[in-house]
């Protein structure tokens, strides 16, 4: 017996415990309902109005970013415009060096041909006149041409 009374003490203690907790519970549930803001569909849409606010000025910010991307993108080229115009300008100085020293090489040649006609030409005045002074010569050589060339 000294045993069930044992327990039936820690029983009833285990009780009282348990009433103190249930209590404190309910207090403590009490105090949660005067605390508690109830959340009316209003202060959802005010919030979610908000939240969209930002959201879409996010959003516009994003998209003018992109915008501006795209335009960079567009005008961007894989060689840059400097060098577009040093390789041009460096062609129409070739080009123009190569008509200049084709100009200068035809105006030699000219100059050069015009030199050896004059030589030429004082050459054979020059036979001329050799002929003139002695015309047996120039019968002479005139048979030999005639003749071919055989007495070589």
């Amino acid at each position: 017996m000294k045993k069930l009374d044992e327990i039936m003490e820690l029983m009833a203690d285990e009780m009282a415990d348990f009433k103190t907790t249930v209590l404190e519970l309910q207090r403590l549930s009490d105090k949660l309902f005067d605390l508690s803001i109830p959340i009316t569909t209003e202060v959802l849409e005010k919030e979610l109005n908000i939240f969209l606010k930002k959201q879409e000025t996010e959003s516009q910010e994003r998209d003018e970013i992109l915008k501006g991307i795209d335009k960079k993108l567009k005008k961007a080229s894989l060689i840059p415009n400097y060098l577009l115009i040093l390789f041009g300008s460096m062609g129409i100085f070739a080009l123009s060096l190569i008509g200049y020293f084709s100009y200068t090489s035809k105006e030699k040649t000219e100059q050069n041909f015009e030199i050896y006609q004059m030589i030429m030409e004082s050459q054979n005045k020059r036979y001329d006149d050799y002929f003139e002074a002695y015309p047996e010569i120039h019968k002479a050589y005139c048979k030999w041409l005639e003749s071919g060339y055989q007495g070589l």
